[in-house]
């Protein structure tokens, strides 16, 4: 076989140059394969390093999250113009009255008891006095006897006056005549007064009504002995009465509501045994004075009892709607803190927890107001953790409609 000017091998049946074309075209193809197999593996090994990047940017924020501090927030509730409060009232009657007796004795007889309607001048009971009616006759008889003196006295007078003008009887005797008729004269209106008081002692016999009204008590019964109420011993009110047409109301209101409680306003009243129904009344005088031992104010409050439906004595809830001296706000109780530094809440702003101090006004038990340090769109914390301080980074989970946190 010749070294030099070798010629190609020749394939049977295939020419030279179709041989060179085939071995280009399988090493294109191994080249595509092995770009392809690259590119897979490239793809493949960015995904898992962007993945991993990913999960770890998203474990990184978990993770903050998660250190932040997850807070409840409410929104400060502002105060109506007028304000509803409930104060306790003693329900008394308009007019109300002790009946005791002006004279001693006995009672003979009464008329009325308890719960009987009476008229003014209605006959209550009769008392006996057998002293006083035995008084006047000896008064009567006194002054009898002090007229027959008195007239006596007026003949002598005349006769001696008659007498001195023709000088029959001396100066003297005119002038003691003179004085003995003036005596007898002090000594009949002196009789006549006696008998005049105990004609009034004796007419204290018969107890009438002082006015329309209830009989609320009967403290005494036929043949108990009537001690006069003028005088100085043990003493009983027979009767007691109360006109129950219209009722006063009482009321102390607390000494922050006085400059909002004013003479002529409506008030509602309750009592628990009228469930779900109110009574309506006027106020129509204070006190206008605070009590200095309980930092009240004392009103009076009128209500229209034409039936007798409402009992004299009852207590009540009074319900009055006080103007607002200031606009304030409402907090649920849970958002507060008690500091060193006051009274504090937690306010949600920019991420991040402020301390503000706050001015409480009236407790309402799960609710309390606020006067001063609160704004109408602060984000307050409920329940803050002791351990909060100002700048504190916090992450709010749950906003609350304002006065729907217990």
């Amino acid at each position: 076989m010749p070294a030099n000017n070798e010629s190609p091998i020749e394939i049977e049946g295939r020419p030279p140059e179709l041989n060179d074309v085939g071995a280009g075209a399988h090493s294109y193809k191994q080249w595509l394969i092995a770009s392809f197999a690259f590119l897979v593996i490239v793809v493949l090994v960015g995904s898992g390093i962007w993945s991993r990047v990913k999960a770890n940017a998203k474990l990184r924020t978990e993770t903050s999250q998660v250190a932040l501090t997850a807070v409840s927030v409410v929104t400060p509730q502002r105060t109506t113009p007028v304000q509803e409060i409930i104060l306790p009232g003693n329900v008394q009657p308009f007019i109300t009255s002790p009946i005791y007796s002006r004279t001693n004795g006995y009672l003979k007889k009464w008329y009325f008891d308890i719960g009987a309607q009476v008229k003014q001048g209605d006959l209550l009971a009769v008392i006996e006095t057998p002293e006083v009616d035995q008084q006047l006759e000896q008064s009567l008889s006194n002054l009898n006897t002090a007229k027959a003196n008195l007239a006596l006295a007026q003949i002598t007078k005349t006769r001696y006056e008659t007498l001195l003008k023709s000088h029959a009887v001396s100066q003297q005797d005119a002038d003691n005549a003179d004085g003995n008729f003036n005596a007898n004269t002090a000594i009949v209106e002196a009789a006549q007064a006696n008998v005049k008081q105990l004609q009034a002692l004796q007419s204290f016999e018969n107890i009438y009504a002082p006015f329309d009204g209830v009989v609320t008590a009967r403290n005494t019964d036929i043949g108990d002995l009537i001690n006069s109420g003028s005088n100085g011993g043990v003493k009983t009110d027979l009767f007691h009465i109360a006109q129950p047409g219209v009722l006063r109301v009482y009321v102390n209101a607390p000494e922050e509501y006085s400059q909002g409680v004013k003479v002529g306003m409506t008030a509602d009243l309750t009592l628990a045994e009228f469930p779900g129904r109110k009574f309506q009344g006027k106020l129509v005088r204070t006190a206008d004075a605070i009590n200095v031992s309980t930092r009240t104010l004392l009103i009076e409050i009128d209500v229209d009892n034409p039936a007798g439906t409402l009992l004299t004595g009852s207590y009540a809830e009074v319900h009055l709607n006080v103007a607002s001296q200031a606009s304030t706000f409402l907090l649920p109780v849970n958002t507060l803190l008690f500091r060193s530094e006051g009274l504090q809440v937690g306010i949600v702003k920019d991420g991040c927890a402020t301390l503000t101090t706050v001015t409480p006004g009236h407790d309402f038990g799960d609710q309390i107001e606020i006067v001063a340090g609160l704004k109408s769109n602060d984000q307050v914390i409920i329940n803050p953790p002791d351990s909060i301080v100002s700048g504190q980074k916090v992450q709010i989970v749950q906003g609350t409609l304002p006065g729907d946190a217990k």
